[in-house]
């Protein structure tokens, strides 16, 4: 082998492990997406909070910037032709989704536009949120998702919990409200409350 095929040779070693290396503390520097936590408020004291979920309870840290909706119940008529929406859904034979619940976010807020997997409904579950464009009323609504780069039908039967949301603060984490808490890994491993949507007196959020 030649001097400079031995010189390229390195190089090109060289180039390749520099990409890995880059790839590598990318990938580690990602934030992992936040996990959902489904349970009811057991107690608060200063920056910890108490949540009960499936019979255990647990001390959670409060991220300073922590940011909490209010969950309330409302009408299925407050689906509305341009109305922003979110909605967990099962896909039916027909190529449309049906609808387990769907809450409505307050005029001009947009959040979390599109349509992923989501946890509840088994396995084919999804959450798509977009805006509402066509709603056709026939026991229930039929109702047309719009997001960035594509739609969904979704019928949503007149016994689905509908409800609304709206911005809310700390005052929601009472003792027995129940919420859907997103927690995210604080540098030293532990659970931290980033958000959460939480629901006023008796609601349960549904998503």
């Amino acid at each position: 082998m030649t001097f400079l095929n031995q010189q390229f040779k390195r190089s090109l070693i060289s180039a390749v492990a520099t990409v890995s290396l880059v790839a590598s503390v990318a990938h580690a520097q990602a934030p992992a997406a936040p996990v959902r936590l489904r349970g009811t408020v057991e107690k608060i004291s200063g920056d910890s909070i108490d949540i009960k979920a499936k019979g255990k309870t647990a001390t959670y840290k409060i991220a300073p910037d922590a940011s909490f909706m209010a969950v309330d119940h409302t009408d299925i008529a407050a689906i509305k032709s341009d109305s922003f929406i979110g909605t967990t859904a099962i896909p039916q034979a027909d190529g449309t989704l049906k609808a387990l619940e769907v809450h409505v976010f307050p005029a001009g807020m947009k959040s979390g536009e599109g349509h992923y997997a989501w946890d509840i409904g088994g396995a084919k579950s999804t959450m798509t949120n977009g805006t509402v464009g066509s709603v056709v009323v026939s026991s229930g609504r039929t109702i047309t998702v719009k997001y960035p780069n594509g739609e969904k039908k979704v019928v949503v039967p007149a016994d689905v919990p509908v409800v609304s949301l709206e911005k809310g603060d700390r005052s929601l984490l009472v003792p027995g409200a129940h919420g859907v808490f997103f927690m995210t890994k604080a540098a030293d491993g532990s659970e931290v409350v980033g958000r959460g949507a939480v629901g006023k007196g008796d609601v349960v959020p549904p998503m």
